[in-house]
């Protein structure tokens, strides 16, 4: 069964190291999906404060298959100021 990482940087990279054997590439991305949501709501401080977000899925290699970025970022009715 394929083996899978999943890495988190937000200014600071938080690397996976356990492995999660998962049946094939479509089910490594709906657990980075699922990952994703426990993190951000977690941490949705941090997120809402602008800071980028993203999670790496790698192989067992260390390839990096795709990968997941999340961004705050005000529209212009918003002045570019931050509210928290």
């Amino acid at each position: 069964m394929p083996r899978y990482h999943f890495n988190m940087h937000d200014g600071r990279s938080i690397i996976d190291t356990d492995v999660l054997e998962l049946a094939d590439r479509a089910q490594a991305r709906r657990m980075a999906i699922r990952l994703t949501g426990q993190f951000l709501g977690e941490e949705a401080d941090l997120v809402a404060r602008g800071k980028e977000w993203r999670m790496e899925v790698t192989d067992g290699q260390g390839l990096i298959l795709f990968r997941l970025d999340f961004v705050v970022t005000n529209a212009a009715a918003m002045g570019g100021s931050v509210e928290i």
